[in-house]
């Protein structure tokens, strides 16, 4: 068996990626947040022309998956009339922005983000995958996330820190966008084939000082399911919501929006905690820390299925717990507990590692799991 196929870039909307149901067709919302008509047509659009489901993504975008090649172009048309599309496929590309979740309307988190989302066509050549990271709460929420600029308070004091160093460098309001263009200048100038995100940069050349000396400030507890100033969070098994039942999620909430985190999980603003059986409403719930990629059919580099095993084992690992169809391991980067990784229909077992990693077991099925002490 190949290899798994490493993709330099992740689908857009106009750019979408073929997975082995169609096209995987992301959506960009601007600041991480739907109003009532935009989710309520995402749901209509993932019915009529995907495979029913809307995925989460680990940058808090959204993806329809199972999209016809002969549909695509429609589906662009129905998502501009929702708002949800950029004109310029340029920008869309650069709109890698993740915004801290528990924003408030007008506060810093907003005007930095909308200053930076009318900026992004000065920004330079950069690649696909490189983002940003608005992380101005009271405590840090994204440090774990994946971005390569990120702005931060400490204090009331506002950083922009290159991600890979320690420190950063404090800037006001009014100038913060000028600095981030001016230091997304000094990586594009200096990045290279083997270092394409900023961290690996910093790692491999001294960051100038004049971007660094400023400490960041602490970070805050994970987002968890449960109600919240803004209204209430709810989990998402494998980061995929079915359209249905978000659809009636939202409308038995009476929520008048809804965000979207990096972190499987929905913030319906003004919603409130009900029964849901379909999401998850319990932050204890094993599935939070169980991550599990489509597998076998939906991705054609899947060697295995893997989201009813996940489900299956993830209440007996102690810890957090990764199938992955392939050795990439999209659905998480990290390291985790137990790590189980497809291979011609079966899985090799790694501990506290990553699906790369090199295997302590091999060649296990499914009933040799169920069966075996993972702790």
């Amino acid at each position: 068996m190949s290899a798994p196929i490493v993709q330099g870039w992740c689908p857009g909307a106009h750019r979408p990626m073929m997975s082995g149901d169609g096209l995987v067709v992301r959506v960009r919302p601007r600041l991480a947040r739907l109003d009532t008509r935009q989710v309520l047509g995402l749901c209509d659009l993932a019915e009529r022309f995907g495979n029913g489901t809307i995925d989460l993504t680990n940058r808090a975008n959204l993806q329809l998956r199972g999209v016809a090649i002969d549909d695509h172009q429609l589906l662009l048309i129905e998502l501009a009339q929702l708002d949800l599309l950029d004109a310029e496929p340029g920008i869309e590309v650069r709109r890698n922005i993740l915004v801290s979740p528990l924003y408030r309307s007008g506060d810093l988190t907003m005007r930095l983000t909308q200053g930076l989302i009318d900026r992004l066509g000065e920004l330079p050549s950069l690649p696909a995958k490189f983002g940003f990271a608005i992380d101005t709460g009271p405590e840090r929420l994204l440090a774990g996330d994946s971005a390569d600029i990120r702005l931060e308070l400490n204090s009331g004091d506002l950083i922009l820190r290159a991600d890979g160093a320690e420190t950063g460098r404090r800037v006001a309001e009014e100038e913060a966008i000028d600095k981030l263009i001016a230091l997304a200048g000094w990586f594009s100038k200096n990045s290279s084939t083997d270092a394409r995100r900023m961290a690996r940069l910093v790692a491999s050349q001294n960051l100038p000082q004049d971007w660094q000396g400023d400490e960041t400030g602490p970070v805050g507890a994970a987002l968890c399911p449960g109600a919240c100033d803004q209204g209430v969070v709810y989990g998402a098994a494998f980061g995929q919501l079915h359209a249905p039942s978000l659809r009636s999620l939202f409308d038995n909430t009476g929520a008048s929006a809804l965000r979207v985190t990096p972190w499987r999980l929905i913030l319906l603003e003004g919603g409130a905690a009900i029964s849901a059986p379909d999401f998850v409403t319990d932050g204890t719930d094993p599935l939070m820390t169980t991550d599990a990629c489509p597998g076998t059919p939906f991705c054609p580099q899947a060697q295995v299925e893997t989201r009813d095993i996940a489900r299956a084992l993830a209440p007996r690992v102690g810890g957090s717990l990764h199938v992955s169809g392939c050795a990439k391991g999209c659905a998480r980067m990290g390291p985790a507990d137990v790590t189980l990784v497809g291979k011609a229909g079966r899985f090799n077992l790694v501990k506290r590692g990553r699906a790369g990693d090199e295997p302590c077991q091999s060649g296990l099925d499914a009933n040799t799991l169920m069966t075996m002490d993972l702790t």
